[in-house]
């Protein structure tokens, strides 16, 4: 009689989607310890709204939970010389986020219930049924007040639509120089932000001279500095639209989310939910803009319009650590390419191609 098989134990599959990352369940834990103080110390649920776009059948939704400080537990400040818009960037970092909580969202009058991810954010797709424009719609979360949050309904028979970086695109950030970005990131008042020369002119003309066409605005920075972004792009006369941003905190198998990924994702995305839309992409020469731009026109050459890059002075590229290495996705592409160190030659050349 042949011995039976010996019999092993094999363990199951344990995919790594599985597998929370260790920053990953340290973070929570933290942001659990922070919220339970936070919320023993009478701070309240309050849900800041994001700028988001859509179809005349869907909208992405984007906003954030956080806890506040109720505003009548907060120091009283003389009105004399006060300056409620003085903003540091710090500020913005140490707020606390409340985790996959429910967020009931109305629109039009029909409610939908969606809820944030680990980090507080709302990211989530609600079918509608919209005329193209500007619209407006309520987010509520626990026992917060009910805020309204615009969206953007891109008319089907739009053609055309920007993508912009922000980070020495339309704003001179120093980005992704590792000093002087923490300096503009946690200290300096986003007064003293200062916009690239000509390009809110350039943007606002693309707008105007493709009504109904999106603008929207793509870049790595963390969410937390949404509303500062908000109040810069509209003081300075920016094309009203959404803006993607991303969340620095690791995931479930890193230690930090790639901002390449999250711009190449975008874009994907945006070619799939708007098949009919040719895009002018508005990067700089200073990160990767370039790369992930003719990476995105090499698989979605129907779905580009041109791309327009801003070059960087001889000392933003240096502080920068050197300008692109992509020089050659212009040359192997099909799409048309403008350079040129501010608004005014991007648009010079724009014009020539019959886009502005």
């Amino acid at each position: 009689m042949s011995p039976e098989p010996e019999q092993t134990f094999s363990p199951p599959k344990v995919t790594p989607e599985l597998i929370l990352h260790r920053a990953a369940r340290i973070e929570d834990a933290f942001h659990e310890f922070r919220e339970n103080r936070a919320r023993k110390r009478g701070y309240h649920t309050t849900v800041i709204p994001y700028t988001g776009y859509g179809s005349t059948t869907w909208i992405r939704v984007l906003s954030r939970v956080l806890l506040t400080r109720d505003k009548k537990q907060r120091r009283r400040l003389p009105i004399i010389g006060r300056r409620d818009e003085t903003v540091r960037g710090w500020r913005s970092f140490t707020s606390v986020p409340v985790n996959e909580v429910e967020v009931t969202v109305t629109v039009d009058g029909s409610v939908h219930l969606v809820k944030a991810d680990r980090g507080g954010v709302v990211d989530v797709e609600v079918p509608v049924s919209l005329q193209p424009g500007w619209h407006t719609i309520t987010l509520q979360a626990e026992d917060s007040q009910a805020v309204d949050a615009p969206i953007f309904v891109i008319d089907p028979n739009a053609k055309f639509g920007v993508v912009s970086d922000i980070d020495d695109t339309v704003m001179v950030t120093a980005l992704p120089r590792p000093l002087l970005a923490a300096w503009n990131t946690f200290v300096l008042d986003e007064h003293a932000r200062m916009p690239t020369p000509g390009m809110a002119v350039l943007l606002d003309r693309l707008a105007s001279g493709h009504p109904g066409s999106p603008t929207i605005y793509l870049s790595t920075g963390a969410w937390n500095v949404a509303p500062t972004l908000t109040r810069f792009l509209s003081r300075n006369l920016y094309p009203s639209g959404a803006l993607l941003l991303t969340d620095w905190g690791p995931t479930h198998d890193r230690l930090f989310r790639s901002g390449r990924e999250h711009k190449r994702d975008n874009l994907h995305r945006l070619a799939s939910e708007f098949p009919d839309v040719k895009w002018l992409l508005v990067g700089d020469d200073g990160q990767h803009d370039e790369e992930i731009y003719g990476e995105f026109e090499d698989l979605h050459p129907e779905n580009v319009a041109a791309i327009a890059i801003r070059q960087l002075s001889p000392s933003e590229a240096v502080l920068a650590g050197g300008r692109s290495k992509a020089e050659d996705m212009s040359e192997k592409s099909q799409a048309l390419w403008v350079y040129a160190p501010d608004g005014a030659g991007l648009a010079k050349q724009l014009r020539s191609a019959g886009l502005v």
